[in-house]
């Protein structure tokens, strides 16, 4: 178990509560997520047995027209890039490194190091390879890639560039918490 300082659980307890009073809609989901963190030594840890904190980005093209989502290998959904922290307690950092390890897109940079959207999510259990379900807490921000050009990894089938009118014609395949991040990014309630 890697020991964090309590002041980096204090600052992400801090963004966390800044950011529930610009979305009060979230409130109960970042006071869960603070219970969390202030009762979880290992809560930056995938060892973890309930869960652990992970970083996504809501990743968006140069001009800020279009968003990055990736079909995930395991969980066979559009959703954003983002992974585990591993330890590390800084979830911009993470958000960051799992962009651009998710999309091959060097370069990547925060539009601002403020929250864009918190979710809570249940993740399956994998028996074949011992993994029980557990939760992640994922910290999500808005980030800008420098360019368009992507390269698929693993841990994806497949990666587009989603347009507003992609995300109102395709709800189907997206889960509520990524039809929230278009509503907010996009502007339409």
């Amino acid at each position: 178990m890697t020991t964090i300082p309590d002041d980096s659980r204090a600052s992400l307890c801090k963004a966390l509560l800044l950011f529930a009073k610009k979305h009060p809609e979230q409130q109960k989901t970042a006071d869960r997520m603070r219970r969390f963190i202030t009762s979880a030594p290992d809560c930056f840890e995938r060892s973890h047995a309930e869960g652990h904190i992970t970083g996504s980005a809501w990743l968006v093209n140069p001009s800020g027209e279009k968003v990055l989502l990736t079909l995930h290998h395991k969980l066979q959904r559009w959703m954003q890039t983002g992974g585990h922290a591993d330890g590390d307690p800084d979830t911009l950092r993470v958000a960051l490194r799992e962009a651009e390890e998710e999309s091959g897109i060097p370069g990547i940079q925060p539009v601002s190091p403020e929250i864009f959207d918190i979710d809570i999510h249940l993740i399956p259990a994998r028996p074949a390879k011992g993994e029980p379900a557990h939760y992640h807490y994922d910290v999500r921000y808005l980030l800008r890639a420098p360019h368009e050009d992507f390269a698929l990894s693993e841990e994806s089938d497949d990666l587009s560039w989603w347009s507003a009118d992609d995300f109102a014609t395709r709800t189907a395949e997206l889960d509520e918490a990524v039809q929230r991040m278009a509503r907010r990014y996009f502007g339409k309630a």
